[in-house]
């Protein structure tokens, strides 16, 4: 299994319009609430410069049901 690389909150926001996502809403400034039509939802935590931790990185991932692979190929 690939090592995942370090990502910024615009890079997660890329990958995940990719897979079909819309933003939905933002509450309060530091985060964004990401939506898909079949019902999946995800946040993403914005804040600028700094990478995403990589706990938070796999959290998003298995709320949106993709596997690493698929997420370093959509990068």
């Amino acid at each position: 299994m690939p090592k995942l690389p370090a990502v910024k909150d615009k890079e997660l926001i890329s990958v995940l319009e990719k897979l079909g996502f819309e933003k939905h809403r933002q509450g309060g400034t530091s985060h964004l609430i990401m939506k898909h039509t079949d019902g999946r939802r995800t946040t993403v935590s914005i804040h600028a410069g700094k990478d995403i931790p990589i706990g938070t990185l796999l959290a998003t991932l298995r709320d949106v049901s993709i596997t690493r692979d698929e997420f370093i190929k959509l990068l």
